[in-house]
């Protein structure tokens, strides 16, 4: 009987902290929709079209390192 290893869940200890600070007021982590073990981003109220958020802090990375 070969048991499936656990799933690692992503969690919000797993997000740095200026991520966190970051974040815009209308804008929290939590499950995503798509893939249960990652976070997602969701809006608390709707986002204006063309709404800009920043500054951006951290590591910008391409599609393919994410």
């Amino acid at each position: 009987n070969t048991a499936d290893p656990p799933v690692a869940v992503e969690t919000l200890d797993d997000v740095p902290e200026h991520v966190l600070r970051g974040l815009p007021e209308d804008v929290r982590l939590f499950p995503s929709a798509v893939d249960k073990t990652r976070l997602g981003v969701w809006a608390t109220k709707s986002i204006l079209k063309g709404k800009k958020f920043g500054p951006f802090v951290g590591d910008k990375k391409k599609r393919s390192q994410v």
